[in-house]
């Protein structure tokens, strides 16, 4: 209890002095290329999702037109345009914080 308590003590003066801490970059190839894989799983699957939503909302927009019925797809819509805006500026944001 009292290592941890010392640690943030610690870290909490490093960070007063006014430097940015710059950490070593020591992880094994094995795991970063693991993690890479992933990540870029993750990148493929919520553009997936993201063309997906648009698709989805498209047709529902035009059904309800073919319908005659007023409904609050564009709302929708901008939700799902701003998900895929979120998940287009993850990586280049992440690159540029910690590159």
């Amino acid at each position: 209890m009292f290592k941890a308590i010392a640690a943030q003590a610690h870290r909490a003066v490093y960070l007063a002095d006014g430097k940015i801490p710059s950490p070593n970059r020591d992880a094994p190839n094995e795991l970063t290329g693991k993690v890479d894989t992933v990540l870029g799983i993750l990148a493929w699957a919520g553009t997936a999702a993201g063309v997906a939503g648009v698709l989805i909302t498209g047709a529902m927009m035009a059904i309800s037109m073919r319908r005659g019925e007023g409904s609050e797809h564009m709302g929708r819509l901008g939700m799902v345009l701003g998900g895929c805006v979120l998940v287009a500026t993850a990586g280049p944001v992440v690159t540029f914080v910690f590159a």
